[in-house]
């Protein structure tokens, strides 16, 4: 696998991209210029969420709004973790070896998105109960279960990776560290054992759960429509169709589950078609994975654009930020005013 990967032994600094070395610079331009692009992305539209569902009340009160706001703190912290392979590419030193700092990064991603996909799942079927069980949700779904349902969520991301350290590469490619590219190989065990406890499950939970929510919706629609234009037709004025109403909420957690299905699927493909030996390429191990990451800010911009009571917290905490700049604006100048007047009179 490895082959391919081996650095270049003329002097040149270890790059996944040919097309990103520069005889003028010593480091790895253009994934640095990738990687710290995502990080800004992920870290400054992560915190905008965090912010907009402490200050948006409403926000809270749907209980997907616990495993939303748990996404948010994961790609917040993948944002965080991109600095890593970034001082890497620049060759800043770091204190430990680049084994351990390489299996450690490939760990924390892992584990990260992880919480990313189980959370997703979870989102999934509470929008299935939420439909098929309205009158017993709040009793099924209470705000302790959703707390320990997140700690669960935590505690089997980090535990399904743990093996990592003894069996091989885990589901982080990129291989921006040489020691990672070289020298760490995924293992076929350890692929099906990830497949078979996250991949699978996870997939197959969201596409059963959205297939019936959708055909549910469908079907109480059909019914809502039937109703109005039979009483419609009876007072003799036309009716109007109408969604159901659960159905435009489970449209945008069903488009956040897409785009990250769909900017995973590369990867995926990628991780099973290396650890069986069937392809291996850095340009693409680099590629998949970055692509990858970059839903860690696609989620911000779907629920930012998507949800209507987002965008009214958005509003508003973007006035409040105003509104105090505002007042600090007008402080500081009372402030230059009234210090101008006492030299003014100083002088006198």
């Amino acid at each position: 696998m490895n082959s391919s990967l081996v650095g270049n032994q003329s002097g040149r600094p270890f790059c996944l991209l040919a097309i990103s070395y520069l005889e003028t610079i010593n480091f790895c331009l253009l994934e640095v210029v990738i990687i710290v692009f995502l990080m800004v992305l992920i870290i400054s539209g992560n915190i905008i969420v965090i912010f907009v569902f402490h200050c948006a009340p409403l926000l809270n009160h749907h209980t997907t709004s616990y495993f939303i706001q748990t996404m948010a703190y994961a790609d917040l912290l993948v944002g965080v973790s991109c600095l890593v392979p970034s001082l890497s590419l620049l060759h800043y030193p770091i204190v430990l070896s680049e084994s351990l700092v390489c299996q450690i990064f490939g760990y924390v991603v892992s584990v990260l998105k992880s919480v990313s996909m189980a959370s997703l799942a979870c989102i999934s079927i509470d929008r299935y109960i939420a439909i098929t069980k309205p009158l017993t949700y709040n009793t099924l779904v209470t705000p302790w279960r959703l707390r320990v349902c997140i700690l669960m969520i935590w505690l089997y991301s980090c535990l399904v990776f743990l093996p990592s350290f003894r069996w091989g590469k885990p589901g982080y490619h990129g291989d921006v560290f040489q020691w990672c590219a070289n020298s760490w190989n995924t293992d076929p065990y350890f692929t099906l054992f990830i497949v078979v406890m996250l991949y699978a499950p996870a997939a197959f939970i969201v596409c059963f759960t959205y297939f019936n929510i959708f055909r549910i919706c469908q079907q109480h629609t059909k019914e809502i429509n039937e109703r109005r234009v039979r009483f419609s037709s009876q007072e003799g004025e036309a009716g109007e169709a109408q969604p159901c109403p659960d159905k435009r909420y489970a449209m945008v957690l069903f488009r956040i589950t897409s785009v990250f299905y769909i900017l995973w699927l590369p990867y995926i493909i990628y991780f099973l078609l290396e650890s069986s030996n069937v392809y291996s390429n850095r340009v693409a191990s680099f590629l998949t994975t970055w692509l990858a990451i970059s839903n860690s800010f696609c989620n911000c911009v779907i629920y930012s654009l998507s949800n209507s009571v987002f965008q009214k917290g958005l509003k508003r905490l973007s006035g409040a930020i105003c509104a105090s700049c505002a007042r600090q604006r007008v402080a500081k100048d009372s402030s230059t005013s009234r210090s101008k007047r006492s030299s003014n009179g100083c002088h006198v």
